[in-house]
């Protein structure tokens, strides 16, 4: 290993120590680390923005390009510029109008992601699942399959059940069609929990990795360590 490593892996094992630290109660050692984290992260943000966003572009069009694209790329450098009095309380009210833009335009692609991405994916595969005809020749797994089918189907619509009418349960005036989806609701929430329990046990696992990976480096420094001392 190199000088450079050496430096690294010292900095990794103090650093990592700092942070089990923690498990005697929060100090300002873990504060520390905590810090700079924090720092070295909204530092990197911050690098990665610049370079593949600020300078390719809004600026380099500025520059660089004809003057078609230069006309297009003075709107986001002008409402990049209105953002930035959100800095001001006295001309914090001029910023309003690019942030509604940027919330706008956030909540459209997040809602448009869900519909195309999720929601219409997770349907078709719930129909093609139940579509016996797609296989050419029976096999023993169309059973299975249908059986898959049903429960995911069932699950996708009692989830949006669930969701769609979880406000009705405090209603005074509710028909019978309200109770039923209520119900079907209740079957929703059975699947939702299932899956928080399985996003759960993935992060745990991560975090169990991240962690067994931490300490096994941490003992690899030691034993390098150890090795030096003892050469």
């Amino acid at each position: 290993m190199s000088f450079g490593d050496w430096i690294g892996a010292f900095l990794g094992f103090v650093l990592t120590l700092l942070v089990f630290s923690y498990l005697i109660g929060d100090n300002p050692l873990f504060r520390i680390t905590l810090h700079i984290f924090i720092g070295v992260s909204a530092g990197f943000a911050a690098v990665v923005a610049i370079y593949n966003v600020i300078l390719p572009q809004l600026l380099e069009p500025i520059f660089i390009s004809n003057r078609n694209e230069q006309i297009l790329a003075i709107f986001p450098l002008i409402l990049a510029g209105l953002l930035i009095t959100k800095i001001s309380h006295r001309f914090a009210f001029i910023g309003n109008l690019p942030m509604s833009y940027l919330v706008g335009v956030s909540a459209a692609v997040a809602i448009g992601g869900a519909v195309t991405g999720t929601l219409i994916p997770q349907l078709l595969a719930s129909m093609n699942l139940l579509d016996v005809q797609a296989s050419q020749v029976f096999d023993a797994n169309v059973g299975l399959r249908l059986l898959n089918g049903v429960i995911i189907l069932i699950g996708t619509l009692a989830s949006l059940a669930y969701f769609q009418f979880g406000t009705l349960s405090g209603s005074s005036q509710r028909n019978q069609f309200q109770s039923w989806i209520e119900g079907i609701g209740k079957i929703g929430q059975i699947f939702i929990a299932i899956m928080f329990g399985f996003l759960f046990a993935g992060i745990f696992s991560a975090a169990l990795t991240a962690l067994i990976g931490r300490v096994i480096t941490s003992l690899d420094f030691l034993r390098g360590i150890l090795g030096l001392f003892l050469q």
